[in-house]
């Protein structure tokens, strides 16, 4: 990677700090060693009511040194890529290894399973914009904001932001990989009306290519129209109802599956889906795939945290649970495989079914569709669930108003047993792939 990109160092030199670390680490005694050597930088401009707001840069650095003696395992970090404090990181991390009781799990992936060829997955995207064009586009957001209606009256601001990083993982059975990566994002958040009849809404996008953003004028009117829908809201009586997650809430519902199936939660045993494994956990509509070499995408990536190479797989067919995610120390405490899932999941897409947003409101005909949750209300250990809410208030398949101070409650093995639909509205904005969510019935506390 060329000084052109930005970066203080290129990738040969982070290489080379990180086969420093692994000949130090051999040096000093250890059995095994593994190293995460990074740099990141980027801007981050905000406009608030027509005026710059603030202006961010940050620049970062840093060295991560794993160290294990047999099952002792010692770990250390430091910002300074000098020769001196790398040596003294090293040092810090064999002291804290011997220190440590040895841990029958604790250890490298195998050898085999490491991640041996490492394409391209375009994934670096660096976008030259200064200072000056940032704030024009941030003006241009939310100015389409404001000319959505004169009831859009204040803001939090519009942002247009910029970052970029790159990476190298290596340890020492010879794994040595990494990749330049980027970000870049538009957001908007606005407030309708006036007094005690305000309302908030707010958009945004992220892709790795600043070619692939939505103009900043179509993120402000979405954000100004969001706030504008939102006017009237009321409450209403509890009932039990179906229930629609709009697709960046349905995101989070399976961010929710996501960390009761995790290894972590599992081998703690503070999951409700351990021993799930061949269950029906989801209703038949859904099925979730992990892709984790798809071009462009933020999940993308050949290896995981341990090195070991990722892979296609089917996590979840006709709503039955083929596989976790785990770690090669998650895995080892369970007595299971890794499956390459060190650091999170790669790519989930829930397959989408035949309607957009506007079907799955017909399709519900009367019910509550959700598009915004407050709070953190999951038990992952009974799967009780409980969030504030907001949102719209459907009959006879339209929106009728805007809903506001509720709750709405259920147990997560019955809310995935019970989805009736998935959208094929996904948002192509993160690492979860997911449309709006249309759930048979939920409670729902209101007056």
């Amino acid at each position: 990677m060329s000084a052109k990109s930005g970066f203080s160092t290129t990738s040969e030199q982070l290489r080379e700090i990180a086969a420093d670390i692994l000949k130090y680490a051999k040096k000093g005694g250890a059995s095994a060693c593994e190293t995460d050597v990074s740099e990141g930088f980027g801007q981050t401009v905000t406009v608030r009511k027509g005026e710059i707001d603030t202006i961010e840069y940050n620049r970062d650095k840093g060295v991560g040194v794993t160290i294990y003696l047999g099952q002792q395992r010692g770990h250390a970090s430091t910002s300074d890529f000098s020769r001196k404090a790398l040596k003294a990181t090293v040092k810090a991390a064999l002291s804290i290894a011997r220190y440590t009781a040895p841990d029958p799990c604790a250890g490298l992936a195998d050898r085999a399973l490491m991640a041996q060829h490492c394409p391209d997955l375009d994934l670096f995207h660096p976008w030259k914009i200064d200072i000056d064009a940032s704030i024009t586009l941030a003006h241009q957001c939310e100015e389409a904001a404001f000319a959505v209606n004169p009831l859009i009256r204040n803001s939090e601001g519009a942002s247009v932001s910029a970052q970029q990083a790159h990476f190298i993982s290596a340890n020492s059975l010879g794994f040595s990989g990494g990749y330049a990566s980027s970000r870049h994002s538009v957001s908007c958040a606005v407030i309708a009306g006036e007094g005690d009849a305000m309302q908030r809404e707010y958009w945004y996008d992220s892709r790795r290519s600043a070619a692939d953003l939505p103009p900043p004028t179509e993120v402000g009117r979405l954000a100004g129209e969001r706030a504008l829908a939102r006017l009237g809201a009321k409450k209403i009586r509890t009932c039990k109802v179906p229930v629609i997650f709009e697709a960046p809430l349905a995101v989070g519902l399976i961010g929710n599956f996501v960390h009761a199936a995790s290894g972590g939660a599992l081998y703690r045993r503070s999951s409700f889906l351990l021993d799930a494994i061949g269950e029906p956990i989801f209703s038949p509509v859904i099925s979730i795939s992990e892709r984790p070499h798809l071009n462009k995408a933020f999940g993308s990536s050949w290896f995981d945290s341990d090195g070991v190479a990722t892979r296609d797989r089917e996590v979840v067919v006709d709503g039955v649970l083929q596989g976790y995610f785990l770690s090669t120390y998650s895995a080892r405490k369970l007595g299971m495989q890794t499956t390459g899932n060190a650091g999170g999941s790669h790519n989930l897409i829930v397959k989408p079914g035949a309607d957009d947003l506007a079907g799955l409101i017909h399709k519900m005909d009367r019910g509550l569709l959700v598009t915004e949750l407050l709070g953190q209300g999951v038990n992952y250990v009974t799967g009780d669930y409980s969030r504030g809410a907001a949102g719209f208030w459907v009959e006879k398949g339209k929106i009728k108003h805007a809903v506001e101070e509720i709750t709405i409650a259920g147990n997560l093995r019955d809310i995935f047993r019970s989805i009736v639909a998935v959208g094929n509205d996904a948002l192509p904005r993160g690492a979860k792939n997911c449309g709006s969510i249309l759930i048979e019935s939920m409670k729902v506390a209101g007056r």
